[in-house]
C-alpha cells in the first residue's frame, strides 16, 4: 500500500514537473519567434507592432493554462477534485469574479487598446496630464510607458481607458510648437516679434508646414501673435512647426535661450514681478505732517 502510494505520488509529481517545465520551454520558444517576428515585419513591411507585442504577452497565461488543464486530467486525484469544484461553481464563480474583476477590466480594456489603436508600440502620450511618455509594451494587464527620465511606468489597462489620452504620433507626427515670451510694456513689440521670428526660421528643428496656397499668400514660416496683456506683460507667442515632440522640445528650450540673448542686446526687457512692502507700527500722522505716538 505505501509503496504503491509513493510511486504514484512519485509519479505524478514527475508529470508536473515535466509539465510546467515543458510549457516553459514552449512559452520561451514562442515569445522568441513572435519576437523574430516582429523584427523582421517592422523591417521589411513597416508594420505596426503592436498586436504582434501584446500576441506575445498572451502566449504564456494560454500554454501555462493548457499544462494546468493537462495535469488536473492526467492526475485522478486533481480530476476528481476538479469535478467536485466545478459541482460547486456557483460559490467558486461568484467568489473569483468578485476577486478577479480588476485583472479581467484590465485584459478587456488590454483588448480593446489593440483593437481601436488610441496609441502604438512607440507613440509618445500623454495619459490624463500625469504619465507622459513613449509607450515601450502593452501586456494583458498593463502598459509600460518610458517617461522622459527614463523610467517606466506601469498603467492598468483599465486605467488608460478611462483617462484621456493626448497622442504626439496619431496620423501626423509633426507638431505646432508655442514659443511663449514676455516682454515689459516699455518694450518695442515689433521689434520682439521680429527677434523670435528671425531665431525661429533660423532653428535647425524648424520646418516649414505651409501648403501651396499659404505660400502664394505670402503667410511668413513662423507667425507671432500678441495674444494677451498681462499685470505687468504683454503676452507674446510664436507658432513653430517641428516633425516630432522630442525635437520640438529641444526647439523651445534653445528658443528660450537665444531668444532672452537677442533681447538683451536689443534693450527689449522681460519683466519680473515687484513687490511694494509696507510696514505698519503704532505710529500715527499728524495733519501738519508730523508724527505722534
Amino acid at each position: 500500500m505505501d509503496i504503491n502510494f509513493h510511486s504514484n505520488l512519485f509519479q505524478y509529481g514527475l508529470i508536473v514537473i515535466i509539465s510546467l517545465t515543458a510549457a516553459s520551454l514552449i512559452s520561451w520558444t514562442l515569445r522568441k519567434s513572435i519576437d523574430r517576428f516582429i523584427k523582421i515585419s517592422s523591417k521589411k513591411m513597416n508594420s505596426d507592432p503592436t498586436k504582434y507585442r501584446f500576441l506575445k504577452n498572451g502566449v504564456s497565461f494560454v500554454v501555462f493554462f493548457g499544462a494546468l488543464v493537462f495535469i488536473f486530467l492526467t492526475i485522478p486525484q486533481l480530476k476528481t477534485l476538479g469535478v467536485t469544484l466545478f459541482a460547486g461553481a456557483g460559490v467558486f464563480a461568484a467568489i473569483a469574479l468578485f476577486a478577479s474583476q480588476a485583472a479581467f477590466s484590465n485584459i478587456i480594456s488590454g483588448i480593446f487598446i489593440v483593437i481601436f489603436k488610441p496609441f502604438k508600440i512607440n507613440d509618445i502620450v500623454d495619459i490624463g496630464g500625469l504619465s507622459k511618455g513613449q509607450v515601450e509594451d502593452i501586456t494583458l494587464r498593463h502598459t509600460v510607458i518610458r517617461n522622459f527620465e527614463n523610467r517606466r511606468l506601469i498603467i492598468p489597462n483599465s486605467v488608460i481607458s478611462n483617462e484621456v489620452i493626448t497622442n504626439s504620433d496619431i496620423i501626423d507626427g509633426e507638431i505646432c510648437n508655442f514659443c511663449e515670451f514676455d516682454i515689459s510694456y516699455d518694450s518695442n513689440v515689433d521689434r520682439a516679434m521680429a527677434i523670435i521670428a528671425k531665431q525661429a526660421i533660423n532653428h535647425p528643428f524648424s520646418i516649414d508646414h505651409r501648403t501651396k496656397e499659404e505660400l502664394l499668400e505670402g503667410i511668413p514660416q513662423v507667425t507671432v501673435r500678441l495674444v494677451s496683456f498681462g499685470d505687468s506683460s504683454v503676452h507674446l507667442r510664436a507658432y513653430v512647426w517641428s516633425k516630432d515632440h522630442t525635437s520640438g522640445f529641444r526647439m523651445k528650450c534653445d528658443l528660450n535661450k537665444t531668444v532672452k540673448e537677442e533681447f538683451d542686446k536689443s534693450g527689449i526687457e522681460i519683466p519680473f514681478p515687484y513687490r511694494t512692502i509696507v510696514f505698519k507700527d503704532n505710529q500715527k500722522a499728524n495733519i501738519d505732517g508730523t508724527i505722534s505716538k
